[in-house]
């Protein structure tokens, strides 16, 4: 039935069904486990599902005698963190289901920190490679953290300068998995639009900007006057080196670049740091239009000298909307040329 979407409404007329589904979730057999979970991966997939979802789990109850409880979000926490756990992973996608829409984001995050459970725990199992013993990979608590990172507290979560949670995310731009890569480059982008943390970001207390250019470095040999100038984690690449594959992941790593450039000293360390040899290697490479324009956009940026573009801050400027119109047009305009 939650393989279509006539079915999936039916099931959300009667929330008596879906919190029976979740009971069946925490049964003690492996096999009906995972069905359950499986089912409401679909359910959760629509909007309306997850809101019903979240709604169930804000009026949850617990069944004292077989301590079994209505609310999914507390749920799939336990099973995620449940290092013996079979479901971990339906259960990481149930929760990327339920944050994915940005009207659900403070929802969830107040049910989060209802639960016995920290963000710190969540991050660690998240980052420790074996944390699972039956093989779940928990790769899709990565678009968990993406997710939730649209909200001003979780990025502050993982931009505390006291903990050191950023710092694990980075390595994870270059996982090999699609979903892990995806998730951590979204976060990070999200965490860049705070401008008024990218001198520490792009400091060596974080030094973010490596990890962000290394996946759109190819295996070009460049003139040694440009690798001397890149940060050590960038220079004489093998010949194995490949691009990032995945065009969505290459266009938030390009839209990353593009915040880190709003502010001066931004823009100062990335010529400093040598990015224009990477992105012009780079721009050789690229086919896709729309990432080509993403990727003039930074380097139209860097090759201009700061007197030319005359701000600190390019947040600041207030484009007139028939200029923005305009623009748009021009953009499409590009994308649409053969």
């Amino acid at each position: 039935m939650t393989g279509t979407k006539k079915g999936i409404e039916l099931l959300l007329n009667t929330s008596a069904i879906l919190k029976c589904v979740i009971a069946l979730m925490q049964d003690d057999s492996p096999v009906i486990a995972k069905d359950a979970s499986l089912l409401l991966i679909n359910i959760s997939a629509e909007e309306e599902g997850a809101n019903t979802l979240l709604l169930i789990s804000e009026t949850s109850t617990i069944d004292a005698d077989h301590n079994i409880s209505s609310n999914l979000v507390n749920t799939c926490l336990r099973y995620i963190m449940d290092k013996n756990s079979v479901i971990a992973d339906p259960c990481s996608m149930i929760l990327s289901n339920l944050t994915r829409s940005r009207n659900h984001v403070e929802r969830f995050i107040k049910l989060m920190e209802k639960s016995s459970y920290t963000w710190d725990s969540i991050v660690t199992a998240f980052t420790t490679v074996t944390y699972n013993c039956k093989g779940a990979d928990l790769d899709y608590v990565a678009t968990v953290l993406s997710n939730l990172s649209q909200s001003l507290s979780v990025r502050r979560y993982i931009m505390d300068k006291d903990r050191c949670v950023i710092q694990r995310l980075l390595p994870f731009t270059e996982h090999k998995n699609d979903v892990r890569r995806y998730g951590i480059v979204a976060t990070l982008r999200n965490c860049c639009f705070d401008i008024d943390n990218h001198d520490w970001l792009l400091g060596s207390e974080v030094d973010i900007l490596p990890h962000i250019l290394l996946p759109l470095a190819g295996p070009e040999e460049l003139p040694e006057e440009d690798n001397d100038k890149l940060p050590l984690d960038l220079q004489y690449l093998p010949e194995t080196k490949e691009r990032e594959t995945n065009p969505d992941i290459r266009t938030m790593l390009l839209e990353t670049l593009n915040q880190l450039c709003a502010t001066k000293s931004g823009r100062i360390l990335l010529r400093e740091k040598n990015a224009y040899a990477i992105l012009r290697e780079y721009h050789k490479w690229e086919k896709n239009k729309s990432i080509l324009l993403a990727c003039e956009n930074v380097v139209d940026i860097l090759i201009r000298t700061e007197e030319e573009i005359g701000l600190d801050n390019l947040k600041d400027v207030d484009v007139p909307s028939k200029y923005e119109e305009e623009f748009h047009k021009m953009n499409e305009e590009f994308i649409s040329e053969k």
